[in-house]
């Protein structure tokens, strides 16, 4: 479809930030010329005067820049062969990387500062916009090393940083990914997104053979990628090491101020359930009909999806009426999301592929979708609204250097959305295969999201540890590590084809270390809140609230914990477990009745 073919209602307003590209270049322009007007600030951050103008400078051009970066970046989201955009992009980037230059003295000129006076500032009205900024400078001052160490870290970051680049090069260029016979024994060229959607086939043969041609095309750069990897650990380990952390999990931990005990919580939790995730397993083995189940089964799914089509306009209003128990404010900012033009609906020419929440602060959040009326999509909207809603309610209740909210929560309101749509399409639904296919979506929720992301989490904590303890990373300890936590997780139904083992080579995200557990404690977050909205009326709603409008104005454990989820405790991984057991047991019911 053309662009020019979609209806206006159906596509965003970016207007809503710069009305037109010409006002951007404006004000891209401006910001060029003042970008560099911070660095007057350099060496005089004692002073009580000149650290607020300085400050205030700062934060004013951040948001500028802020505006600036998203408009041209979505303007080419919509079509990224006009090469006005691309340009537009580069330039913009080209500027960014400039004035973070001019920023750079802030940081550690404010380190300098004593204890007292940081706690002095952090209590000063006058600063009240940037106190988190100077608790966050004081709680990290322990880890702030002399400067000429800062300049030879910083100075060595490109080098040390590069593991995750030469992974990607080799993923996505050198990876000689081979032909395949699909469904209609046609030979068909395997690619990453290829491969995702041959897992989902209903054709065992063709699940098979894409899933051994993938691995074997990562054993064959297995001594490759086992040395890249390898490299990262070691670079994540040296800058632990190098700024007084006890790990790198330490480190990790302390950089989001996250207790490491909810990183060792999430492991005992889940390990300690993993029975349940075995019979899941067998029962996925059950309702199949497979005489052995292999990995390459575990993505097919239980049921055809519904036929039913959802034209946006039922997607949007089933949406609505499933975050009713959000309340009659939270439904008028969903009118309003489609009333404004938050979102961009329709696949286009060359428009960017899935969907995302994004925006600038002092504009509403704004929405990409590639809608095309599947119950799948259902599910994407709520998602990416619920992304959208955050960012909303933290937008307005605070300050510019306060709204964004860290990663650790990030995903916590979006499956609240899908959670509560999932239950309310339960409720409507009398269709056996409809409700098995949502049971069995809601299942794969968990099985990938909480169990899967632990058993990452665990393999990449045993592999830091490793190195920390001075053992080799080679092909076959990671394979055998990874090997043994997959037969562990998936247990005793599975024939665990050899070629899982090098299953961690394939996962990006290793190379940001100990990142992946944030998505189960997200679920598992999200899960605890959709529960308590469902059951616990006005106060339950009241507390959510608060938390989608708190933004960064505390650390993002704390804040969760505020919401009525403390995750360096049990009771929320039992109550996420007590809601996969019970789902895992409808399923059951729902085919044993249907038998």
């Amino acid at each position: 479809m053309n662009r020019k073919d979609v209806k206006t209602e159906y596509k965003w307003s970016l207007e809503d930030i710069f009305a037109t590209d010409g006002e951007w270049e404006t004000a891209f322009a401006a910001f060029g010329k003042s970008a560099g007007s911070i660095a007057a600030f350099a060496g005089k951050l004692a002073d009580r005067d000149k650290l607020i103008d300085c400050l205030k400078k700062s934060d004013e051009l951040d948001l500028e820049a802020e505006r600036l970066y998203v408009y041209c970046n979505m303007r080419r989201d919509e079509n990224a062969s006009v090469e006005k955009y691309v340009d537009m992009c580069d330039r913009m980037d080209g500027v960014m990387a400039k004035y973070q230059s001019e920023c750079a003295f802030v940081a550690p000129e404010l380190s300098s500062f004593s204890d007292e006076r940081l706690d002095g500032l952090i209590a000063d009205p006058e600063f009240a916009d940037f106190s988190e900024l100077f608790k966050e400078i004081r709680r990290k001052k322990a880890h702030i090393l002399g400067e000429k160490e800062e300049k030879i870290l910083a100075e060595a970051s490109p080098a040390m940083g590069s593991f995750r680049e030469i992974f990607g090069k080799i993923d996505y260029i050198d990876l000689d990914l081979p032909k395949i016979k699909d469904e209609n024994g046609k030979r068909v060229k395997l690619t990453q997104g290829k491969y995702s959607a041959c897992l989902n086939s209903q054709d065992a043969g063709v699940r098979k053979r894409a899933f051994t041609g993938l691995y074997k095309a990562y054993e064959a750069l297995i001594n490759t990628l086992t040395a890249t990897y390898a490299g990262s650990v070691k670079a994540d380990n040296f800058y632990a090491t190098a700024r007084g952390y006890k790990s790198a999990l330490d480190k990790a931990m302390s950089g989001e101020n996250v207790p490491e005990a909810v990183y060792k919580n999430l492991i005992a939790a889940v390990e300690m359930n993993v029975p349940a995730l075995h019979r899941y397993v067998a029962l996925r083995k059950e309702i199949l009909g497979l005489d052995k189940l292999h990995m390459y089964d575990m993505y097919v799914p239980l049921t055809a999806e519904t036929s039913e089509k959802y034209d946006f306009e039922t997607a949007f209003s089933t949406v609505c009426e499933a975050l009713t128990p959000l309340g009659s404010e939270y439904a008028e900012l969903l009118r309003r999301a489609k009333t404004e033009r938050w979102m961009d609906v329709y696949e286009t020419e060359n428009k960017r592929s899935g969907a995302y929440s994004w925006g600038c602060y002092g504009t509403h959040p704004f929405v990409l979708l590639n809608h095309e009326g599947t119950l799948h999509d259902v599910f994407t909207i709520a998602h990416e609204l619920g992304h959208a809603m955050h960012s909303h309610y933290s937008n307005s209740a605070l300050p510019h250097t306060k709204a964004g909210y860290a990663i650790f929560v990030a995903e916590v309101a979006s499956t609240v959305n899908e959670v509560l749509t999932l239950k309310y399409l339960l409720s409507k639904s009398a269709d056996s295969e409809t409700r098995k296919y949502l049971l069995g979506y809601y299942l794969d929720m968990f099985r990938t999201t909480l169990f899967r992301q632990t058993m990452f989490a665990q393999f990449e904590l045993i592999a830091h540890e490793r190195a920390q303890n001075g053992m080799a990373l080679t092909p076959k300890s990671l394979s055998d590590e990874y090997y043994k936590l997959n037969k562990k997780y998936y247990g005793p139904s599975v024939t665990h084809d050899r070629a899982i083992r090098f299953e961690w080579a394939r996962i990006p995200h290793f190379y940001t270390a100990f990142y992946v557990y944030k998505y189960a404690t997200g679920i598992t977050a999200a899960v605890n809140i959709a529960r308590d909205v469902l059951s616990g009326g006005e106060e339950a709603l009241g507390r959510y609230k608060r938390f989608l409008s708190a933004g960064g104005s505390d650390s993002p454990y704390e804040i969760l914990k505020a919401a009525g989820v403390d995750l360096a405790t049990e009771k929320p991984f039992e109550i996420a477990m007590t809601e996969f057991s019970d789902t895992l047991a409808a399923l059951k019911k729902e085919t044993e009745s249907r038998s």
